[in-house]
């Protein structure tokens, strides 16, 4: 446990360095939804905390979408046993989605925009300068694939991205920790999981199918997670055929070589279209 513990803290304070996560003076909303990745995402934060040279300070929220039997105490209970500030926010999202949403179809989409929109809410509401959203490695390279056979975008979720409010800065602190990590640290901590029924008991997801795409594939190379997640770092714009991210970079069909991947960074950021 305290070894595993270790691992997942570096990874973190490792992610929140490249990506300037963290930093003085932030007071950072924990999206806290009760399953095993934001549990995790609180208590190693809280750790962090402890580690660095600068204050911040944590607030954890959860939503609660109305789903039934959503057992909201066993969050705010877990939060006070463990001395974490929190704040719980009641939306009815679970009644709207299963109104809209043909049978049939994934409620995802709807689901998560309205979620997305109750959170940013209350982020102004409570002064918080970042969100901390639980996504791990796994859901990044998920995303990526989904995006590029689902969407045909090359895309994927970034570790820090302003919202499209303008108003709010996303965070991903478990950006670089393995799901299987935080799938056994949360064993071994035996956080009180609280599952989503709503999401949970569709099973034809395509992230489902390109989460077990991946897993065949890792079976028979185990290089090829750490390979997709290591492509997000290591893009080459001179063999893509995007007009305007060439044009943005200066690069003409005469160009041999890539860009500094810090010019492409800086092209980027400012339009990023990334999803949240």
């Amino acid at each position: 446990m305290e070894r595993l513990q270790r691992r997942l803290m570096n990874l973190v304070a490792r992610a929140s360095k490249d990506h300037d996560m963290l930093e003085p003076g932030d007071r950072v909303m924990v999206c806290l939804s009760g399953g095993k990745d934001s549990y995790a995402m609180m208590v190693l934060l809280s750790h962090i905390k402890k580690r660095l040279p600068f204050d911040v300070s944590f607030v954890a929220v959860n939503l609660d979408q109305g789903q039934p039997g959503f057992e909201q105490t066993v969050i705010s209970d877990w939060c006070d046993d463990n001395g974490f500030e929190h704040h719980m926010v009641m939306q009815d999202t679970y009644s709207v989605v299963l109104e809209k949403v043909p049978e049939g179809r994934t409620y995802c989409s709807l689901c998560s925009r309205m979620r997305r929109g109750a959170l940013y809410k209350t982020a102004v509401e409570l002064g918080a300068t970042k969100i901390a959203l639980g996504h791990h490695r796994d859901d990044m390279i998920e995303t990526l694939l989904l995006n590029v056979l689902y969407s045909g975008q090359i895309k994927s979720m970034p570790p820090r991205l302003r919202s499209d409010d303008g108003r709010n800065v996303i965070i991903r602190p478990l950006a670089y920790c393995p799901e299987a990590d935080i799938a056994k640290y949360a064993e071994l901590a035996a956080f009180p999981i609280l599952p989503c029924d709503l999401c949970g008991s569709q099973q034809n997801l395509q992230r489902k199918q390109v989460k077990q795409l991946i897993a065949d594939l890792a079976s028979k190379n185990a290089n090829v997670p750490g390979n997709l997640f290591a492509s997000l770092s290591n893009v080459r714009p001179t063999h893509l055929m995007d007009s305007d991210l060439r044009a943005a970079l200066g690069i003409d069909h005469n160009t041999t070589g890539d860009p500094d991947l810090g010019v492409l960074s800086a092209a980027l950021s400012p339009t990023s279209g990334a999803s949240t």
